[in-house]
């Protein structure tokens, strides 16, 4: 997925639609727009059907060969006069249990083969007996058959967030999507509105009919659900653009650090007490909810971890939720400098040294103060942990 960066905002049937998509500086080739836009929401009636409805006109004006493969507008009459001039695949008719349902009609779009496909509610449960069970398997056979797809789906649906929603909101979530799907994404766009802003168009009418109007206020959109809703459709937003930017950092090699989110980079070693300092770094972490990293550098002549100490450290970074990264080079502490420059760090948490003044100065200095020396230069903050449980080796001239 290419997300990277906000890129403009406008008024969308009372909700805003917040563009994020791959850009690079401004010398970088700007890239077409992408195979698959998901037009991601927080609820209900934020807007996501009427901006995809936009978009398909905006292509069709340019030229482009766009159909809708399915929309629903559930009665709402602003999003069913942005329907019409734009070409309507029919539905396909289904009976199942003695009743009728109107279901996307797979094989009709894929006969036709526009050049761009809108398809509405990406989360969507087929009619059993269709041959995919999920509207967002029908998708992936769309794009695999070489068509840009445009759909729209909510926070709720996201498999990785389901759970959350359903004892949040106390509601049940039927119709999810895989996380990896949604992130197979070229683009995706947030379609945002203000909880207060959401209720109001409720009331009006603008999202359910008028008899659920008042069960809907108290229940799914109460003001505390939809404001919850809203954090986990930007917190999803902005943890896809933190990857994307840090990938396009590292393809340029971006020697600046850029401070756009905290994160910790622990090194570790094979002095006792080094798991203590693991666990002190994701206290930090979780403090000022910055993304944890633990880096384990081998270095020839250096006392190195038996397999038990590296499995235990290796545990306790995946139980507090931290990434273990392991590489050999012959200097510990520039290796963990370049780890962190290439990684965007902004802080690095190190124990402190057992050796004496006089073995550093025999040594030529501890590890611990070069990567002071080194972060100093790079911008990155180091926190120095003192290991209660180490023990410091003796000093030779005593």
């Amino acid at each position: 997925m290419n997300p990277s960066e906000i890129t403009g905002s406008e008024r969308i049937d009372e909700g805003v639609s917040v563009a994020v998509s791959s850009e690079d500086d401004a010398t970088d080739v700007v890239e077409e727009a992408g195979h698959f836009r998901i037009y991601l929401g927080a609820a209900a009636g934020v807007g996501k059907t009427y901006a995809m409805l936009n978009e398909g006109h905006r292509r069709l004006e340019r030229g482009t060969d766009v159909v809708v493969g399915f929309v629903e507008c559930h009665r709402r009459p602003l999003t069913e006069e942005r329907l019409a001039g734009l070409e309507m695949v029919p539905r396909r008719t289904v009976e199942y249990r003695g009743s009728r349902f109107e279901e996307m009609d797979l094989d009709s779009i894929l006969a036709r083969h526009p050049e761009v496909a809108l398809v509405d509610e990406l989360a969507h449960t087929n009619v059993p007996g269709s041959r995919h069970a999920k509207r967002w398997e029908d998708v992936l056979e769309i794009l695999e058959a070489g068509i840009d797809v445009i759909t729209t789906v909510n926070i709720q649906h996201l498999e990785s967030m389901a759970d959350a929603v359903e004892q949040m909101a106390e509601t049940r979530v039927l119709e999810r999507v895989p996380d990896w799907v949604v992130r197979k994404a070229d683009q995706i766009e947030l379609v945002d509105s203000s909880p207060e802003a959401l209720r109001r168009r409720m009331l009006h009418g603008n999202i359910y009919p008028g008899p659920q109007v008042p069960q809907a206020l108290t229940h799914f959109f109460r003001t505390d659900n939809l404001i919850a809703l809203r954090e986990l459709a930007l917190r999803f937003l902005a943890d896809e653009t933190e990857e994307e930017l840090l990938e396009h950092l590292q393809r340029r090699q971006a020697q600046v650090l850029w401070e756009t989110s905290e994160r910790i980079l622990v090194a570790v070693t094979a002095a006792p007490g080094t798991d203590a300092i693991v666990r002190r770094a994701a206290r930090m972490a979780s403090r000022i909810k910055a993304e944890l990293q633990v880096l384990h550098v081998v270095a020839d002549g250096r006392p190195q971890m038996d397999d038990r100490q590296l499995a235990v450290l290796r545990q306790v970074s995946v139980d507090v939720g931290a990434r273990w990264t392991e590489h050999r080079a012959e200097d510990p502490a520039q290796a963990v400098i370049d780890y962190a420059r290439s990684h965007q760090i902004t802080q690095i948490v190190v124990g402190s040294s057992g050796r004496s003044r006089w073995q550093e100065l025999k040594g030529g200095g501890s590890v611990v103060r070069k990567i002071s020396r080194l972060a100093g230069s790079a911008g990155i903050d180091v926190h120095i942990i003192a290991r209660r449980d180490a023990t410091p080796e003796p000093d030779p001239r005593r």
